[in-house]
């Protein structure tokens, strides 16, 4: 069974919060590494619970720790700091050191290009650019954010390209910023025209700041262009897999399907559906007391799930029901025991 669920080069864990996806990602990552492959297992998730679930600290925001050693193979762990990443990014692709400085002094870089809405996707992408480039590893564990914010990152390598080919780019590119630019009468009317502007909407200052940033960044532009057409590949390649976990009951199954449909749409390829933490039944011998009824109702809940699941997706995929865990893996023994539970589990 494990070698469904441990197929491929990259296997990315979507699905949406509070499902355990951060946990069933390590446990599948500490039973690739078991089986001998060499094994990264990351996360972009805000929240890092995966550092909680491995016993990782800080320390893996800087790059990966190494958490097992199992014979020919390991398991590392890795947390997306996307600030360190922007840093890195800038040093090592910059043209020297003085662009590097260039841009890291910036004002807008330093306050905001950290917080812009879809930087944590983009510096994502480029980190699993990074990790998949070096070729340290057989297998990379990919831990997502809720649905939305996963696909967030799906799309990023289609908008970091458009972003770099943007009007906002050419405009702040446009030779009438620069000093020589503005010495004709009619570049400076529309460069007063823009500031005043500027003045009313958004403020000058941090206009100029945003444009010095994107014409200390141009040189930068081709190589985010490459990256992102290489992850959009590897996203979409026949050796990247994506586990969907969805969480049991009916009531689950409209954003399983939602995320299911998405997928499909852009191409990419999908491994297993894990049902997540579904209740046991209690059985018929059980008795009347408020908590075995509570169990009963449960359990038959959530297999109404797993039908309309199943007759939705009628031998296209395997669907995996993974019981509920009296207690949620902690540690590396309870999450190797799940691992060992997922590889027995017979598909539906």
């Amino acid at each position: 069974m494990s070698g469904d669920l441990l197929q491929g080069r990259l296997i990315v864990v979507v699905g949406s919060g509070g499902v355990g996806k951060t946990t069933l990602a390590a446990a599948l990552a500490l039973g690739s590494a078991k089986e001998g492959r060499r094994t990264l297992v990351m996360t972009f998730d805000p929240s890092l619970r995966l550092k909680d679930a491995l016993g990782v600290g800080e320390a893996a925001k800087d790059g990966p720790i190494r958490v097992v050693e199992a014979g020919p193979g390991f398991l590392d762990a890795a947390l997306l700091d996307v600030k360190r990443t922007f840093d890195r990014l800038v040093r090592t692709h910059a043209p020297d050191a003085a662009a590097a400085r260039r841009i890291l002094s910036n004002r807008f870089y330093r306050d905001m290009a950290g917080n812009l809405a879809g930087i944590l996707e983009y510096m994502a992408m480029e980190r699993l650019f990074e990790m998949q480039a070096s070729e340290g590893y057989d297998r990379i564990i990919l831990d997502t954010p809720p649905t939305r914010q996963a696909l967030d990152f799906l799309q990023a390598p289609d908008r970091m390209m458009n972003l770099v080919d943007s009007k906002a780019i050419r405009f702040a590119m446009d030779p009438w910023w620069e000093d020589a630019g503005r010495k004709t009468l009619a570049l400076r009317i529309a460069l007063k025209g823009a500031m005043e502007l500027s003045d009313r909407v958004i403020g000058r200052r941090f206009l100029l700041d945003v444009v010095e940033f994107i014409r200390a960044f141009a040189p930068l532009f081709d190589g985010f262009r490459s990256r992102a057409e290489e992850v959009r590949r590897l996203l979409q390649a026949e050796e990247t897999r994506f586990l969907l976990v969805a969480g049991p009951g009916p009531d689950r199954v409209p954003d399983a399907m939602f995320f299911l449909r998405k997928l499909q749409e852009t191409g990419h390829h999908l491994g297993p559906i894990l049902v997540n933490q579904v209740h046991p039944d209690p059985g018929a011998a059980a008795g009347r007391e408020p908590g075995t009824v509570l169990l009963r109702f449960l359990a038959e809940r959530d297999q109404r799930g797993l039908r309309l699941l199943r007759s939705l997706f009628p031998g296209e995929k395997k669907i995996i029901s993974v019981p509920l865990e009296p207690v949620p893996p902690g540690d590396l023994r309870t999450l190797g025991l799940l691992f060992d539970k997922l590889s027995k589990a017979a598909p539906d």
